[in-house]
């Protein structure tokens, strides 16, 4: 039988299979799983931190959430899978979805919410006295008495638990008022145009509306008011601001009767900046100031960054938000 044919000198002994290609740079690597970390610690600190302000704020943060974890969990299994090496495009590309997944973890960093803190959780147990629903869009407060034909719509401050706003909108409730808090899909309030609309529909025994908002949302409730003082069905008969004044000039559009309460150590919504918004505002509007409160008095939430330091108890302020908040509706009952 003839020989079989030997390999030529010099020539590579056949395998079967190619050489296995060349990895793709550490450095990219790294760098992928720097970001997936940095994903997951996210993740952690903000559920450790405010658990109750995720789970009771509008479900599209949660939902944010989860999918920074989805992802930085497939990163650091992309990482560690040994690859080929990628030029061009697609390492450029490689690069640009390492950016965006940096720019999704510093927004939901920067998006995590204050949780509310006592006595607001308490005051979201219903009793004998007030009724409160929860949805993940809203939180209704219903007192068990006479019901009122004047209902209280109420826009949260950017980036609060609107559970924070339970005690010191809790005596409406009591007084007789339908209290419907807003959950702003990722706690900002300009996400919720439409709730008002929406709130009206599912509420037909309440006739008339005041809407509300503290700070941002009080922004967002002085446009809801103006586009709404003037509907036959269910208008917007008052504003009630809360550390807050409109970001334009309402003085003549707006026929709903305004009530403004601020506070006088408040580091955000300035005295200066309140009493500069009396000109954008009907001429027939009230103010009125608790001295001693800041910006954080007005919801319970503990203290914000940029506030002034307040020089009268949480209760005390409280008591007198409630107080006014409470004056301000009954005007509207006759």
């Amino acid at each position: 039988m003839p020989d079989a044919p030997t390999a030529a000198a010099g020539s590579e002994p056949a395998t079967g299979s190619a050489p296995a290609p060349a990895p793709g740079p550490a450095w990219l690597r790294w760098l992928a799983l720097a970001v997936a970390a940095t994903g997951v610690i996210v993740f952690a600190w903000v559920l450790l931190t405010e658990w109750g302000g995720v789970v009771h704020s509008h479900p599209a943060y949660g939902i944010l959430l989860v999918i920074m974890l989805v992802a930085s969990l497939a990163d650091v299994w992309w990482a560690r899978r040994p690859r080929p090496g990628r030029t061009g495009w697609r390492r450029v590309a490689r690069v640009g979805l390492l950016v965006l997944g940096v720019g999704w973890i510093v927004a939901v960093a920067w998006l995590r919410p204050l949780s509310a803190v006592e006595p607001a959780p308490t005051a979201m147990r219903s009793d004998a006295a007030v009724e409160v629903e929860e949805s993940p869009t809203q939180i209704v407060l219903s007192g068990r008495g006479e019901a009122s034909s004047t209902g209280v719509f109420f826009q949260p401050g950017a980036l609060v638990d609107p559970r924070a706003y339970a005690a010191v909108l809790r005596p409406l409730a009591e007084s007789g008022h339908t209290v419907v808090i807003a959950k702003p899909p990722l706690g900002i309030a300009f996400f919720s145009l439409p709730a008002f609309d929406s709130t009206r529909s599912a509420h037909p025994e309440v006739s008339q509306w005041v809407v509300g908002g503290h700070s941002l949302g009080g922004v967002v409730a002085v446009m809801q008011a103006d586009s709404a003082d003037a509907d036959t069905v269910a208008p917007a008969v008052g504003l009630l601001l809360y550390a807050s004044y409109p970001a334009g000039d309402i003085s003549d559009s707006l026929t709903a009767s305004v009530e403004s309460i601020s506070g006088s150590e408040d580091g955000l919504s300035t005295p200066a900046q309140v009493d500069a918004s009396r000109a954008d505002l009907p001429r027939d509007a009230i103010f009125t100031v608790i001295d001693g409160a800041s910006h954080a008095n007005f919801g319970d939430y503990g203290p914000q960054r940029g506030d002034g330091t307040p020089t009268i108890s949480r209760d005390d302020a409280r008591n007198q938000i409630s107080q006014a908040s409470v004056q301000f509706v009954d005007t509207f009952n006759g």
